[in-house]
């Protein structure tokens, strides 16, 4: 059965991106045929991939103005797909604004993809807007990253606020899946105790796996590499084909 998941938190610098691509790169490991959907207009799941620096002659954005059909921008990285960002997505709040279902046109341009993949994960830009909204609407499943860290639950009410007018009014399929959390380092009591906390407020939803905090997944997109690619022996790289496992056999 194939999975739509919107990976988000509207705080910045947690391991979203990180985690999109890795976990993506991960369930292609296990044989998955994935497709990652940069929906952040700062663009840096593309440009942690792609290894020209060049603007993109197209991107997501043109296919949500309906100027090419989605497969036309796909770009491939070893073994998996991606619908590719642009700067040019920054003015789509103000641009879409007065659309019609205006919080349903990725949902619509990705039908195509549907029956086309195991898994679509979208990166959801940093916030709680247009843009968000999009992908709440196309996905039937959120993953929150959190990171390890004392304010991690700080302003998550509006976040699940958020999720809970879009089940209630655009789509009643929606639901936080799973919560992963990342930077974790074991050594420091702080942290365990963060995800004590986490694990106390989402229960069941943390995933088992716990990111540990690893230079490695901070050096790879210079590399425009996974974490597999760069450093395959890492514990970045051990801890995202665990959770990958876990979200392919559905332990959350």
């Amino acid at each position: 059965m194939m999975k739509t998941i919107a990976f988000t938190n509207q705080k910045g610098g947690v391991g979203k991106t990180t985690s999109t691509i890795n976990v993506g790169a991960g369930l292609c490991r296990e044989g998955k045929k994935v497709l990652l959907v940069d929906l952040d207009p700062q663009a840096n799941l593309t440009y942690s991939l792609r290894k020209s620096s060049n603007r993109l002659e197209t991107s997501i954005y043109d296919v949500m103005k309906g100027r090419i059909e989605p497969e036309e921008t796909l770009i491939s990285h070893n073994g998996f797909d991606i619908l590719p960002s642009s700067i040019d997505l920054s003015g789509a709040e103000m641009e879409f604004a007065n659309e019609p279902a205006r919080e349903n046109i990725l949902k619509n341009k990705l039908a195509p993809f549907y029956d086309k993949y195991d898994y679509i994960l979208i990166d959801c830009p940093p916030n709680l807007g247009l843009l968000t909204l999009n992908a709440f609407t196309a996905v039937k499943e959120v993953f929150i990253v959190l990171q390890a860290e004392y304010l991690a639950l700080h302003g998550l009410s509006k976040l699940m606020e958020v999720i809970q007018v879009v089940k209630e009014r655009l789509n009643p399929d929606i639901e936080i899946s799973g919560i992963i959390c990342t930077l974790f380092d074991g050594r420091k009591n702080l942290n365990k105790e963060v995800v004590d906390h986490i694990q106390d407020y989402f229960g069941e939803k943390v995933f088992d796996t716990l990111i540990r905090d690893n230079v490695a997944l901070a050096e790879a997109p210079s590399h425009h590499k996974t974490i597999f690619e760069y450093d395959p022996n890492s514990h970045g790289a051990k801890d995202y084909a665990a959770l990958s496992r876990e979200i392919r056999n559905g332990q959350v």
